[in-house]
Protein backbone atom coordinates (compact mmCIF):
# COMPACT_ATOMS: atom_id res chain seq x y z
CA UNK A 1 0.00 0.00 0.00
CA UNK A 2 1.31 3.44 -0.82
CA UNK A 3 2.23 5.61 2.11
CA UNK A 4 0.33 8.73 3.12
CA UNK A 5 1.53 11.41 5.51
CA UNK A 6 -0.45 12.78 8.44
CA UNK A 7 1.37 16.09 8.75
CA UNK A 8 3.28 18.41 6.48
CA UNK A 9 7.03 18.25 6.88
CA UNK A 10 8.50 21.38 8.42
CA UNK A 11 11.00 21.64 5.57
CA UNK A 12 8.17 21.77 3.09
CA UNK A 13 6.85 24.91 4.76
CA UNK A 14 10.08 26.88 4.80
CA UNK A 15 9.10 28.91 1.78
CA UNK A 16 5.65 29.73 3.14
CA UNK A 17 6.47 32.51 5.56
CA UNK A 18 4.43 35.55 6.35
CA UNK A 19 5.77 37.58 3.46
CA UNK A 20 8.89 38.63 1.61
CA UNK A 21 11.90 39.46 3.81
CA UNK A 22 12.41 43.15 4.49
CA UNK A 23 15.51 44.67 2.92
CA UNK A 24 17.20 47.81 4.16
CA UNK A 25 16.52 50.82 1.99
CA UNK A 26 19.39 53.09 1.00
CA UNK A 27 18.79 56.63 2.18
CA UNK A 28 20.44 58.17 -0.88
CA UNK A 29 20.70 57.19 -4.53
CA UNK A 30 24.28 57.08 -5.83
CA UNK A 31 25.46 60.56 -6.80
CA UNK A 32 21.99 62.01 -6.19
CA UNK A 33 20.27 64.04 -3.54
CA UNK A 34 18.32 62.36 -0.78
CA UNK A 35 15.09 60.71 -1.83
CA UNK A 36 11.83 61.50 -0.05
CA UNK A 37 11.06 59.08 2.76
CA UNK A 38 9.15 55.94 1.91
CA UNK A 39 5.56 55.80 3.14
CA UNK A 40 5.05 53.48 6.13
CA UNK A 41 4.39 49.86 5.29
CA UNK A 42 0.76 48.78 5.61
CA UNK A 43 -0.03 46.73 8.69
CA UNK A 44 0.03 42.96 8.36
CA UNK A 45 -3.32 41.21 8.02
CA UNK A 46 -4.80 40.01 11.33
CA UNK A 47 -4.14 36.37 10.41
CA UNK A 48 -0.38 37.05 10.60
CA UNK A 49 -0.42 38.14 14.24
CA UNK A 50 1.38 36.11 16.88
CA UNK A 51 -1.90 35.49 18.67
CA UNK A 52 -3.40 34.12 15.46
CA UNK A 53 -0.39 31.89 14.88
CA UNK A 54 -0.62 30.38 18.36
CA UNK A 55 -4.35 29.80 18.00
CA UNK A 56 -3.71 28.11 14.66
CA UNK A 57 -1.11 25.75 16.12
CA UNK A 58 -3.43 24.91 19.02
CA UNK A 59 -6.27 24.27 16.58
CA UNK A 60 -4.13 21.90 14.55
CA UNK A 61 -3.28 19.98 17.73
CA UNK A 62 -6.94 19.78 18.66
CA UNK A 63 -7.87 18.52 15.19
CA UNK A 64 -5.19 15.82 15.35
CA UNK A 65 -6.51 14.70 18.74
CA UNK A 66 -10.02 14.46 17.30
CA UNK A 67 -8.69 12.41 14.41
CA UNK A 68 -6.86 10.09 16.80
CA UNK A 69 -10.26 9.49 18.43
CA UNK A 70 -11.75 8.87 14.96
CA UNK A 71 -13.97 11.92 15.31
CA UNK A 72 -13.31 12.89 11.73
CA UNK A 73 -16.37 15.05 11.15
CA UNK A 74 -15.59 17.11 14.25
CA UNK A 75 -11.97 17.42 13.14
CA UNK A 76 -13.05 18.67 9.71
CA UNK A 77 -15.30 21.32 11.29
CA UNK A 78 -12.36 22.50 13.42
CA UNK A 79 -10.04 22.57 10.42
CA UNK A 80 -12.54 24.52 8.34
CA UNK A 81 -12.56 27.18 11.07
CA UNK A 82 -8.77 27.34 10.96
CA UNK A 83 -8.86 27.72 7.20
CA UNK A 84 -11.21 30.67 7.52
CA UNK A 85 -8.95 32.32 10.11
CA UNK A 86 -5.68 31.77 8.20
CA UNK A 87 -6.53 31.07 4.55
CA UNK A 88 -2.91 31.49 3.41
CA UNK A 89 -1.65 28.52 5.44
CA UNK A 90 -1.63 24.99 3.95
CA UNK A 91 -1.43 22.81 7.07
CA UNK A 92 -5.10 22.78 8.04
CA UNK A 93 -6.17 22.16 4.44
CA UNK A 94 -3.76 19.25 4.18
CA UNK A 95 -4.87 17.78 7.49
CA UNK A 96 -8.47 18.15 6.37
CA UNK A 97 -7.73 15.99 3.32
CA UNK A 98 -6.29 13.32 5.61
CA UNK A 99 -9.39 13.44 7.84
CA UNK A 100 -11.63 13.18 4.79
CA UNK A 101 -9.70 10.17 3.53
CA UNK A 102 -9.81 8.46 6.93
CA UNK A 103 -13.56 9.06 7.04
CA UNK A 104 -13.96 7.30 3.69
CA UNK A 105 -14.68 10.53 1.83
CA UNK A 106 -12.05 9.90 -0.83
CA UNK A 107 -13.65 12.15 -3.44
CA UNK A 108 -13.67 15.05 -0.97
CA UNK A 109 -10.05 14.35 -0.02
CA UNK A 110 -9.10 14.33 -3.69
CA UNK A 111 -10.82 17.68 -4.26
CA UNK A 112 -9.10 19.22 -1.23
CA UNK A 113 -5.69 17.98 -2.35
CA UNK A 114 -6.22 19.08 -5.94
CA UNK A 115 -7.03 22.63 -4.83
CA UNK A 116 -4.09 22.61 -2.44
CA UNK A 117 -1.72 21.46 -5.18
CA UNK A 118 -2.90 24.34 -7.36
CA UNK A 119 -2.13 26.86 -4.61
CA UNK A 120 1.08 25.22 -3.34
CA UNK A 121 2.59 23.19 -6.22
CA UNK A 122 5.94 22.97 -4.44
CA UNK A 123 4.70 20.81 -1.53
CA UNK A 124 5.65 17.16 -2.18
CA UNK A 125 3.39 15.83 0.60
CA UNK A 126 0.33 16.98 -1.31
CA UNK A 127 1.50 15.33 -4.54
CA UNK A 128 2.33 12.15 -2.65
CA UNK A 129 -1.18 11.83 -1.25
CA UNK A 130 -2.76 12.62 -4.60
CA UNK A 131 -0.70 9.76 -5.99
CA UNK A 132 -2.04 7.47 -3.26
CA UNK A 133 -5.61 8.22 -4.33
CA UNK A 134 -4.82 7.79 -8.01
CA UNK A 135 -3.15 4.44 -7.32
CA UNK A 136 -6.13 3.27 -5.25
CA UNK A 137 -8.27 3.94 -8.33
CA UNK A 138 -5.91 1.98 -10.58
CA UNK A 139 -4.65 5.12 -12.34
CA UNK A 140 -0.98 4.23 -12.15
CA UNK A 141 0.05 6.69 -14.84
CA UNK A 142 -1.49 9.61 -12.95
CA UNK A 143 0.03 8.40 -9.69
CA UNK A 144 3.43 8.19 -11.33
CA UNK A 145 3.09 11.74 -12.68
CA UNK A 146 2.26 13.16 -9.24
CA UNK A 147 5.18 11.35 -7.63
CA UNK A 148 7.59 12.57 -10.28
CA UNK A 149 6.42 16.14 -9.65
CA UNK A 150 6.98 15.61 -5.93
CA UNK A 151 10.50 14.33 -6.50
CA UNK A 152 11.32 17.17 -8.89
CA UNK A 153 10.22 19.66 -6.20
CA UNK A 154 11.98 17.83 -3.34
CA UNK A 155 14.59 15.29 -4.54
CA UNK A 156 15.28 14.15 -0.96
CA UNK A 157 11.64 13.41 -0.14
CA UNK A 158 11.85 9.69 0.66
CA UNK A 159 8.13 8.71 0.67
CA UNK A 160 7.73 9.77 -2.96
CA UNK A 161 10.71 7.64 -3.99
CA UNK A 162 9.32 4.65 -2.11
CA UNK A 163 5.88 5.09 -3.60
CA UNK A 164 7.26 5.53 -7.09
CA UNK A 165 9.12 2.24 -6.65
CA UNK A 166 5.82 0.64 -5.66
CA UNK A 167 4.22 2.03 -8.82
CA UNK A 168 6.96 0.48 -10.93
CA UNK A 169 6.47 -2.80 -9.08
CA UNK A 170 2.79 -2.71 -10.02
CA UNK A 171 3.75 -2.07 -13.63
CA UNK A 172 6.10 -5.04 -13.45
CA UNK A 173 3.38 -7.28 -11.98
CA UNK A 174 0.99 -6.21 -14.74
CA UNK A 175 3.43 -6.99 -17.54
CA UNK A 176 4.76 -10.24 -16.06
CA UNK A 177 1.17 -11.44 -15.66
CA UNK A 178 0.47 -10.53 -19.27
CA UNK A 179 3.58 -12.37 -20.40
CA UNK A 180 2.45 -15.50 -18.54
CA UNK A 181 -1.00 -15.20 -20.08
CA UNK A 182 0.39 -14.87 -23.59
CA UNK A 183 2.56 -17.95 -23.08
CA UNK A 184 -0.69 -20.00 -23.20
CA UNK A 185 0.11 -22.29 -20.30
CA UNK A 186 3.82 -22.62 -21.07
CA UNK A 187 5.50 -19.56 -19.55
CA UNK A 188 9.24 -19.51 -19.12
CA UNK A 189 10.21 -20.57 -15.58
CA UNK A 190 12.09 -17.31 -15.06
CA UNK A 191 9.01 -15.27 -15.94
CA UNK A 192 6.89 -17.23 -13.47
CA UNK A 193 9.46 -16.72 -10.74
CA UNK A 194 9.64 -12.98 -11.43
CA UNK A 195 5.88 -12.68 -11.28
CA UNK A 196 5.81 -14.56 -8.00
CA UNK A 197 8.56 -12.40 -6.51
CA UNK A 198 6.85 -9.15 -7.48
CA UNK A 199 3.50 -10.29 -6.12
CA UNK A 200 5.08 -11.37 -2.85
CA UNK A 201 6.82 -8.01 -2.54
CA UNK A 202 3.58 -6.13 -3.12
CA UNK A 203 1.69 -8.36 -0.69
CA UNK A 204 4.29 -7.65 2.01
CA UNK A 205 3.55 -3.93 2.08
Amino acid sequence: MLRTLLVLAVAGLAALGTGAPAFAQATKAPSQTALPPEPPAPPLPPDYSEESRRAYVAGLKEARELMAQKKFDEAIVRLDALNRDRPREPQARFLKSVAQGEAGRTADAFATLTALAADFPELPEVRNNLAVIYASRGSLESAQRELEIAIAAAPDYAPAHENLADIHARYAERHYARAVELAKGKPAPATTLKLKAVREALAAQ
